[in-house]
């Protein structure tokens, strides 16, 4: 159970988000003046509200949803946990990457009305702006060949790894519509023809500050990567952490599981990759990946499976799948490239982590599928103008 002590504005301000209300909604739903809600926020711990508007803020979190609960104490950094956690606090952040296709004649329509940043690549055009968010950072990146790519960073403070994996679970179902919402609404704005639907979020883990050492800090890693094993999807109407008996086993005893892609280096790091994301932890901070380069392979990783999936629907709903020629099967094959061959000056620990997230992602198998399908395309408009 989530309690507050003492309600000051910064606590109100993260209820209000959390309740996903506007600050006139969340007025009325505690029934004091909008200008008094806006004093709480704007003094942040300096406000304390009076005695009867702490009681009915202790009302109000009282009655929020289990999923509004857990976003509360997200943001505030203590998060709420299942009696009989096993490990100590932790910190982690969280890295979300929610891709969506918009059409290339979007994107350059787009890129032409919108203030959009030009973001340095080595092989495509692609541009960034900020999105709003109330639970964290959020960038949009936008490629010239039609996909959108949000990047959604959070900070935690937790207890137990079956609380992230429930976490990162139950928040999901939050952040697919908020992205749709975002992506339509407030990047696009009358752009697109149609509403935009992003269909997953991947995440990657940076392990911050560790409560875990040797081999358990090994096992955690593991678990952060497939969190899936950490949580009962089927007990209840909504995701519930195992017990904790099990989360202390695995991390005594470790698990194998051959989807989990490590990419570690012994005394430097430790990382892995599975089809859910990515988890890692400097060992030697100094000496490991940076975290902007795990994110900018993730990034692009992420943008050519949303692209290929693009190309994989039209093809199977009978539909002969029509791209614009500069992003064609000649694109896929240098991209594929690119990712899949070291370069000169590319260290030991990029071509490790570059491998296991394409190996874990299956980006490789649908690049492939995708460039045969174009040319199959393109043979057959040959042949029809011919």
């Amino acid at each position: 159970m989530t309690t507050v002590q003492r309600w000051t504005g910064r606590e109100t301000r993260a209820l209000r988000h959390a309740l996903r209300m506007s600050i006139r909604d969340f007025a009325a739903h505690l029934g004091v003046a909008e200008r008094t809600v806006s004093k709480w926020e704007a003094g942040q711990e300096t406000v304390c509200p009076r005695p009867e508007m702490q009681a009915a803020l202790d009302t109000a979190l009282g009655r929020a949803s289990h999923k509004a609960v857990a976003r509360f104490s997200t943001t505030l950094g203590h998060s709420p946990q299942p009696s009989g956690e096993t490990a100590g606090r932790y910190r982690v952040q969280s890295h979300k990457f929610i891709p969506a296709y918009l059409g290339a004649a979007t994107a350059e329509r787009l890129a032409s009305v919108t203030a959009l940043t030009p973001r340095p690549h080595q092989w495509l055009d692609v541009s960034t702006t900020r999105i709003p968010s109330p639970e964290g950072s959020c960038t949009a990146h936008v490629y010239a060949c039609g996909v959108v790519v949000l990047h959604l960073v959070q900070d935690l403070e937790l207890t137990g790894l079956s609380s992230l994996a429930t976490w990162r679970y139950r928040s999901y179902e939050d952040d697919l519509p908020w992205a749709a919402e975002q992506i339509t609404g407030f990047l696009l704005a009358g752009l697109a023809d149609k509403a935009v639907e992003p269909e997953y979020v991947l995440s990657m883990y940076v392990l911050s500050e560790s409560a875990w050492t040797g081999d358990q800090l090994d096992n955690a890693l593991r678990l952060i990567s497939l969190p899936s094993v950490l949580v009962d999807r089927h007990s209840a109407a909504e995701p519930q952490p195992v017990e904790n008996h099990i989360e202390s086993r695995l991390l005594t005893e470790g698990f194998e599981q051959a989807a989990v892609e490590p990419f570690g280096v012994n005394g430097v790091s430790v990382g892995y990759a599975s089809w859910s994301g990515l988890a890692y932890h400097a060992l030697s901070p100094e000496r490991a990946l940076p975290v902007d380069d795990l994110v900018a392979c993730e990034i692009d990783v992420q943008m050519l499976w949303a692209y290929c999936r693009h190309i994989q629907r039209a093809v199977e709903e009978t539909h002969d799948p029509m791209m614009p020629p500069r992003f064609g099967w000649r694109f896929l094959r240098a991209a594929h490239s690119r990712l899949a061959t070291a370069r000169v000056r590319e260290t030991a620990q990029h071509c490790m982590m570059r491998q296991a997230v394409l190996r874990t992602s299956g980006l490789s198998e649908r690049l492939v599928q995708a460039q045969a399908a174009l040319r199959e395309t393109e043979a057959l408009s040959d042949r029809v103008s011919a």
